[in-house]
């Protein structure tokens, strides 16, 4: 392999099209229909320790995966895990707070709403713990986006959400 090639070849970065999140659950049968409900996602498969769900374009979007007991019993999801997973919206500030209100319905823990400079945030959890957002990006262009994240330090200042 000549120096050329050697250079192109540890320059291939990925180029991500779409993206999925699996996350172990006590019980994915159990938990799938919260999906259902709160997200509006649909079951695509299910196999014996697993539930596959979609937003509706891919096949899968979320997979939900039995959790294995560690040696005292408790679920095995390690120590260090998911912060949260984003999901970013369409539509308008009207559209968070209608979402932030649902959520309150459905007895939904919501754990904080945020003004991230770049959008706005609403952060709640699934009933096995796993962190979610609602986000609202207001900044659409994304060098502008990366300028104003590295100028605010990445923020996450609260924002007082009234849910509809």
């Amino acid at each position: 392999m000549n120096t050329n090639t050697q250079s192109q070849v540890a320059d291939v970065k990925p180029r991500i099209r779409r993206t999925h999140l699996a996350l172990f659950v006590a019980d994915p049968f159990a938990t799938a229909p919260w999906y259902e409900d709160v997200l509006g996602m649909q079951v695509t498969a299910r196999g014996e320790k697993w539930v596959f769900l979609s937003f509706g374009q891919k096949h899968h979007d979320i997979a939900l995966i039995q959790a294995e007991p560690n040696a005292q019993g408790q679920l095995d999801r390690g120590v260090i895990n998911l912060q949260h997973y984003g999901l970013e919206i369409e539509g308008s500030m009207e559209d968070l707070q209608r979402l932030y209100g649902m959520l309150l319905r459905k007895n939904v823990p919501v754990v904080k709403t945020t003004d991230h400079k770049v959008g706005y945030g609403l952060y709640f959890t699934d009933p096995d713990g796993h962190r979610f957002e609602f986000f609202l990006e207001t900044v659409h262009d994304d060098e502008e986006g990366k300028r104003l994240l590295g100028q605010y330090n990445a923020p996450s200042d609260h924002f007082d959400l009234q849910p509809l």
